[in-house]
């Protein structure tokens, strides 16, 4: 994975609340085994129509909007466990999903394949759409390090909550085999001093 300390960017807001899995990569989709590809068809059914030619008025096919920053309704990422939904935010471009609140499992499968969930209150969340609204192209700060999230430019800014082991894998671009692999000396050495 690639390490993540700041990003600084614009924003693609999807104001909708309770968009599910299935809206994020429809399951007709599933079939492949790698992680590449799944971008193209993120919000499929949403993106396009029955002829496969983009729906003008989709926030994604919009020259307005653009960014590594996706900004989301409350309960995102909830319905089915499928991990592809991580993969198909990840490979379109996005580094950074924002949201008042996700789904626990789609929190989990963003955070193993490098795509940072950030919970932020309802308020802040507001706060955001409102700033992309005036002007689209303005900056959002999300900083791992210090566990911010700001509007740059403004005095908005929140500090949002990440699992230690989880902002650790992060911050030096590990999966959990990775992670094991870093403190192999280290299970090297208990084990020899087991035996």
């Amino acid at each position: 994975m690639d390490k993540f300390t700041t990003l600084v960017s614009a924003a693609v807001p999807l104001n909708i609340e309770n968009v599910d899995t299935d809206q994020i990569i429809p399951a007709r989709f599933l079939k492949a085994t790698t992680r590449e590809g799944f971008g193209q068809n993120l919000f499929r059914d949403w993106r396009y129509n029955a002829d496969d030619s983009l729906k003008k008025d989709f926030v994604l096919n919009s020259d307005h909007y653009f960014g590594k920053i996706l900004v989301v309704g409350k309960n995102f990422g909830c319905g089915s466990s499928r991990e592809h939904a991580a993969w198909a935010i990840h490979d379109y471009g996005f580094k950074v999903v924002v949201s008042s609140f996700f789904a626990d499992i789609f929190k989990g499968n963003a955070l193993n394949n490098g795509l940072l969930p950030v919970t932020v209150s309802e308020a802040f969340l507001e706060q955001l759409f409102q700033a992309i609204a005036t002007n689209p192209a303005v900056n959002i700060e999300v900083n791992l390090v210090n566990q911010t999230i700001a509007i740059v430019g403004s005095e908005l800014k929140e500090s949002f909550e990440i699992n230690a082991y989880k902002k650790m894998c992060m911050i030096n671009g590990y999966d959990d085999i990775d992670y094991l692999l870093s403190i192999s000396d280290e299970i090297e050495a208990f084990e020899k001093a087991k035996a």
